[in-house]
């Protein structure tokens, strides 16, 4: 994405910027591969689908990718006929094949060549097009470097080591393999982005809510005198007060992590990301359903239990344990089924919520500094980071380790429901906790203050985040899928609304030096008086 500079409102006028660029630069890419008649080594390669007949019998369908120079792929199969698929004579397609191979889609081996010379020496055979299998189990893009249009005018697409094995096993038991190749497009709107939306601002919303959520409602007077009291210097002691200086190096930390994950990434760093993970979201969600359940019924969670080793507790605290830990190993040995998105996201959103009960902001100057420092690392590791690196190091991480499957957990997801290519839509832990730790903030400051929704600031940080998180969403579809920074379009729309709103109200100077304690003293003294 082309970034604009920023001029005045940080809020309203860098989103607007980052649309108008980035409608220009979908128009203009529509444009340039309009026209199919030519190719070239820089035309758009795209993913493709390739169905499979076994004699006559449809089988599996496997994707692929074309390369730079291939001739343009249908969008649709309708109306495609089936082309018969035969290996190349030499495997390697890099000198005159021994055969004709006129209406025949040939297969060819990676190596030996240019995969420039593979596509020119089928199409001089007559094949109607060339499927390259790579040797290894992901797939690459095929490019080439001449500068002048070709004389390509066959598909020529590269599929992985396991598309290749499924079809050599076909091929050598002598039955007749046909192929058809076409590159469905995802839709611009997803109904499953829009779920997600949905997802965040209500997690971010209830988790600066949570403590009037899980508040005990009316009680009965006797069951108070009888019932002890709750200790709040021991909860205050729970709470950690974030500073200017522990905001500076968590990001530094985030970056420092975020290298590593990139540089040595594989199944066992991941299997490492799950256990912290899991450790994290049991706490969680033990602490949000235990929360619920006192608020509800406030003579729940009497009885205690002695546990060997961990001492005495409740008995409903530790049934309620023993559930979320059966949650969290249920969900990792499911991880990889379709259905485990709704696990990974209730046991993300009560980590979010726990997190936020955790830790606090105590006035917008730390705010600031956090949330200014999580934006422009953001847009490093998304944007910047390519000319360092080989690739986007946010991007390569968020897709966690290809060869074995696994991904990291710290993402909501949710799955695209009508792209054709599957796959889901996700967002970032980093993307709710940041802007959920400035509305926590607000939340305590508008009840210290006693302030009405009009006169207050969580709900206008409310609509802002949820405008925030819309135009990261309209980003990604005018930059065709391209990963977007979250940050970039959401600390503009909280950060910089609790600012303007606080410049207009004349409290911009008290919410930047806002000392809580101070005014807790304040509220208690006036009542006493």
């Amino acid at each position: 994405m082309k970034r604009g500079n920023r001029i005045c409102n940080p809020s309203s006028v860098f989103p607007a910027l980052t649309v108008i660029y980035g409608v220009l630069f979908f128009i203009l890419s529509s444009t340039a591969s309009a026209d199919g008649s030519l190719t070239f080594c820089d035309n758009t390669s795209v993913s493709v689908k390739i169905k499979i007949w076994v004699d006559g019998i449809e089988g599996q369908t496997l994707e692929g990718q074309s390369a730079t120079f291939s001739a343009k792929i249908p969008k649709t199969a309708n109306g495609l006929a089936k082309q018969s698929a035969v290996f190349a004579n030499p495997l390697n397609c890099c000198s005159n094949l021994s055969s004709e191979l006129s209406g025949f889609t040939a297969l060819a081996r990676r190596g030996d060549c240019d995969y420039l010379i593979k596509a020119k020496v089928a199409q001089a055979a007559g094949a109607a097009g060339l499927v390259v299998i790579n040797d290894s189990e992901d797939i690459v893009e095929m490019s080439c470097s001449e500068k002048t249009a070709l004389d390509v005018s066959i598909p020529v697409v590269m599929i992985s080591k396991i598309g290749g094995d499924v079809l050599n096993k076909s091929l050598s038991a002598g039955g007749k393999v046909e192929l058809l190749v076409y590159a469905p497009e995802s839709p611009i709107i997803d109904p499953g982005a829009a779920c997600l939306w949905l997802m965040a601002v209500t997690t971010v919303v209830c988790a600066s809510l949570w403590p009037d959520i899980t508040k005990s409602g009316a009680t009965n007077g006797n069951y108070d005198e009888l019932s002890p009291k709750p200790n709040h210097k021991d909860n205050e002691d729970e709470i950690i007060e974030m500073s200017t200086m522990t905001a500076v190096i968590f990001v530094i930390s985030a970056s420092t992590f975020l290298v590593l994950l990139y540089l040595f990434m594989s199944s066992w760093f991941i299997w490492v990301l799950i256990v912290f993970f899991c450790l994290g979201a049991v706490e969680g969600m033990h602490s949000c359903i235990v929360a619920l359940v006192k608020s509800k019924c406030r003579g729940c969670g009497q009885k205690t239990v002695n546990v060997p080793l961990f001492g005495t507790t409740t008995a409903m605290s530790l049934l309620v344990l023993l559930f979320c830990m059966s949650f969290a190993i249920f969900w990792v040995w499911t991880r990889k089924e379709s259905y485990s998105w709704v696990g990974q996201d209730i046991l993300g959103i009560c980590l979010i919520i726990a997190v936020l009960q955790l830790a606090q902001l105590p006035n917008i100057k730390v705010a600031t500094v956090l949330l200014c420092c999580a934006f422009m690392y953001d847009i490093f590791w998304v944007f910047i980071s390519p000319l360092f690196f080989h690739d986007s190091v946010m991007i390569s991480v968020a897709q966690g380790d290809i060869s074995s499957g696994e991904s990291i957990p710290m993402v909501l997801r949710f799955p695209r429901l009508l792209d054709p290519w599957g796959g889901y839509s996700i967002l970032g832990f980093g993307d709710i906790l940041f802007p959920g730790l400035l509305l926590s903030f607000t939340v305590r400051y508008d009840k210290a203050k006693k302030r009405t929704w009009q006169s207050g600031y969580f709900v206008w940080l409310a609509i802002g985040y949820a405008c925030g998180l819309l135009l990261t969403y309209l980003a990604l579809y005018l930059m065709n899928g391209h990963g977007q920074p979250a940050l970039l379009y959401l600390v503009p729309c909280t950060l910089g609304t609790c600012i303007i709103l606080g410049l207009v109200r004349n409290e911009l100077k008290e919410l930047w030096s806002y000392n809580a304690n101070e005014s807790k003293q304040t509220l208690v003294g006036d009542e006493e008086a």
